[in-house]
């Protein structure tokens, strides 16, 4: 079961969470790629608190929801998405890269905004029925979470929310989400 409460120093309240985990967010500009301004997250994993209030917020949502498994995206999904599912008791769910999984695979391609790429999940991963919550460390246009969405609907799979460390809503990634649940712990 996650702790519902993990104390730092003078942090009272989720909007201080919220603020805290801010502010430790690095902005490294044109990157990958001039123009774009990326988001770094390491400073985050490298402090156990903050990675642990993370999890902890993310693990909340879903503690009580009786959730079958996590699905992570490759690669930084990978992160928070295993660190949920083994705080939670589920399995976890590998959405990789085309060519990285070993066994029979579904795959579906989609734009980036800096590019396209495919992505691939195991055709056994899901039962269907099963309650699942997909989790990634970032929202920005929706392509990669839409196809990752899209291929857990193809095996069948309850998903019963998507949930993301930080949403760019400026990129208007949600509404390649369509109807489907969405919950964002930062929202720049």
């Amino acid at each position: 079961m996650c702790p519902t409460h993990l104390t730092l120093p003078h942090m009272k309240g989720m909007n201080s969470a919220i603020a805290i985990l801010t502010q430790a967010l690095r902005t490294v500009p044109d990157f990958p790629k001039p123009g774009i301004q990326f988001i770094d997250i390491t400073p985050i994993l490298q402090n156990a608190q903050l990675f642990r209030l993370v999890i902890n917020l993310i693990c909340e949502r879903y503690a009580k929801k009786r959730i079958d498994a996590v699905a992570g995206i490759d690669a930084r999904g990978f992160i928070f998405g295993a660190a949920v599912a083994c705080q939670l008791g589920v399995g976890f769910i590998p959405i990789r890269k085309k060519g990285k999984l070993p066994y029979k695979t579904i795959e579906l391609s989609y734009d980036l905004e800096y590019g396209s790429n495919t992505i691939a999940i195991h055709e056994d991963a899901v039962l269907p029925g099963q309650k699942v919550a997909l989790v990634d460390d970032l929202l920005a246009t929706g392509g990669t979470a839409a196809a990752a969405l899209n291929l857990l609907k193809q095996l069948d799979a309850d998903v019963q929310e998507s949930c993301f460390f930080i949403e760019l809503s400026f990129l208007k990634g949600r509404e390649l989400l369509g109807d489907s649940p969405c919950h964002s712990i930062i929202t720049l």
